[in-house]
């Protein structure tokens, strides 16, 4: 915390920012801001969250670095740097899911660090065995068909991922990113070699683009899905039961013609 103060007096002048303009934009008074200048008050999580978010640079950035001397920004190949999920609790205190629909998903690229934003979302419960309880999961609804089968308005069930040299290479994925905003897609992890992630769709006329470290907010880990797009009749194809009865019918009628 050495810097802190200094390096938000540095960010708020390169701006030409007064100590109130600064502070209405972070919901605080003049007052507190002239306190974390001057070292005499230490932010809160939340304020360190919006102070970042409003300057575009990592919370890591922000509390160790001496910005008037290094740049901020290098890409995190390593997984180090903090990052801090905003997350919602019930009266009890336990962590609630929050489910992000389509109709919020620009929102939530600029919103995904402001906890009152995230608090204006749909929350509930999951009671199931497969989620943990010291982890943090969201829902996603995704849009489009680039990950078909998986159809447009399903949703994505997920799990934070803080650490991203966790990524499994070909798994899927939801990123949330500066230009992209909310995607789904599996991806490669090519942050050693390039700084980058390769994003694949499922869907064989999308090609596969990278992105850079940088411009990523969020990465959670698809676990599944809830959809409530039910087919409408039984399909046509073969299924695996039906085929290994043809290949057992075909073979003893093989057998027959040898003898």
């Amino acid at each position: 915390m050495d810097h802190l103060g200094l390096n938000i007096r540095h960010l708020r002048k390169s701006k030409g920012l007064t100590q109130s303009e600064l502070a209405k934009n972070i919901g605080v008074n003049r007052a507190m801001i002239g306190s974390y200048e001057e070292n005499r008050a230490v932010p809160k999580l939340s304020v360190l969250q919006d102070i970042a978010y409003f300057f575009s640079i990592s919370i890591d950035d922000l509390i160790k670095l001496n910005l008037e001397k290094d740049s901020p920004g290098t890409a995190d190949v390593t997984g180090s740097k903090l990052r801090v999920v905003t997350t919602v609790v019930d009266k009890s205190d336990k962590e609630l899911i929050t489910t992000v629909p389509i109709k919020a998903s620009a929102g939530y690229t600029n919103g995904y660090a402001d906890s009152e934003f995230v608090e204006e979302l749909p929350h509930f419960s999951l009671p199931l065995t497969e989620l943990s309880k010291d982890r943090t999961y969201r829902v996603f609804q995704i849009k489009g068909d680039s990950m078909l089968p998986l159809k447009s308005g399903s949703y994505i069930i997920c799990e934070y991922l803080a650490n991203w040299e966790d990524i499994i290479d070909n798994q899927p994925y939801i990123v949330i990113s500066k230009d992209e905003g909310i995607v789904y897609k599996r991806l490669i992890n090519d942050i050693n070699k390039s700084e980058e992630f390769i994003l694949k769709s499922d869907n064989p006329e999308y090609p596969e683009y990278s992105i850079k470290v940088n411009d990523v907010f969020e990465i959670w880990k698809a676990l599944g899905f809830i959809s409530f797009d039910l087919p409408d009749k039984q399909p046509n194809d073969l299924d695996i039961n039906k085929l290994h009865s043809m290949i057992l019918n075909m073979k003893k009628d093989i057998d027959k013609l040898k003898k």
